[in-house]
């Protein structure tokens, strides 16, 4: 598809822009192309006058995660085709082995930017039958130095990061980092997340979680501590098989992530979850970069 760097820029262009070039700054879609530098517009409406006596020129890379990059794009390309082609995503170190990048440290970053340019702007709560759940990512207390071990203390004291989910059954699945697991805290993320609307809302039995009938939810629960982990069509399988698929990759191929960094692998995840029937995967990612 990409035989050149131009055919690259092209196909940003038609992603970004389906019905032709739009000024970043005050969105008009009566650009001027600037013949003497190739993918760069000049937009002359009354709001970038203003700014500018001349008007405001810019260039494909503005406002994307390519912006400012001194890298070509085809080498961006395919750092992103091997992101999201592996089911468990892929190593920086394995993509610079790859791609041949000047160090290690360029795949990390071109990486970094992808995953923060794949999330999704346009989050719609989710409808339908839906699972919420929360989990803890971060390496088993035995493994830890004596120092740093929580004396069999479970949850967020083991110093692991707390994240929460929510999964619509055969649709989409979003997810954050948490501070804690209090009732507040969950309450809030299940607002943000499920509408009131939901046919079903099922969780564990986790005391957090007893209130959200009052919130207007239908809500169900299994319990998991007496061994219940289904009954009729209360569940939470299907959040769970998200979580097991995130740990897979944590463990299997990033072998460490920071807190930092975890909302940008929640990014990855997540987006490659969502898109999972689309055909045209890579094009998605393109286009919300």
């Amino acid at each position: 598809m990409f035989p050149d760097e131009t055919a690259a820029r092209t196909y940003l262009t038609m992603r970004r822009w389906p019905k032709g070039p739009v000024c970043p700054k005050c969105g008009n879609t009566k650009v001027y192309t600037l013949k003497a530098r190739p993918f760069n517009w000049l937009c002359k409406s009354e709001a970038c006058i203003k700014r500018t006596k001349t008007g405001y020129r810019f260039s494909l890379y503005v406002g994307t995660v390519f912006e400012n990059t001194n890298y070509p794009l085809l080498t961006w390309f395919k750092v992103l085709y091997l992101m999201l082609q592996s089911k468990k995503g892929m190593s920086a170190l394995q993509i610079h082995r790859m791609i041949g990048t000047g160090s290690y440290r360029t795949a990390w970053y071109i990486a970094h930017r992808l995953r923060a340019g794949l999330a999704d702007p346009e989050f719609v709560r989710l409808m339908g039958v839906v699972e919420v759940d929360e989990t803890f990512i971060g390496g088993k207390d035995r493994n830890r130095h004596w120092d740093k071990k929580s004396g069999g203390k479970g949850g967020l004291r083991t110093h692991k990061t707390g994240v929460i989910g929510a999964i619509s059954r055969k649709g989409n699945v979003t997810c954050q980092i948490i501070e804690g697991t209090d009732e507040k805290t969950l309450t809030k993320f299940v607002r943000q997340a499920v509408s009131n609307k939901v046919t079903l809302l099922a969780t564990d039995e986790w005391s957090s979680y007893q209130n959200l009938a009052d919130e207007g939810y239908r809500h169900r629960v299994v319990n998991h501590v007496k061994g219940e982990y289904v009954r009729g069509s209360v569940h939470t399988n299907s959040m769970e098989s998200f979580w097991s698929l995130l740990k897979r990759g944590v463990l299997g191929t990033y072998h460490n992530v920071s807190r930092k960094y975890l909302p940008l692998y929640l990014n990855e995840f997540v987006f490659r979850f969502n898109n999972r029937k689309n055909p045209d995967l890579f094009g998605a990612a393109v286009a919300s970069c």
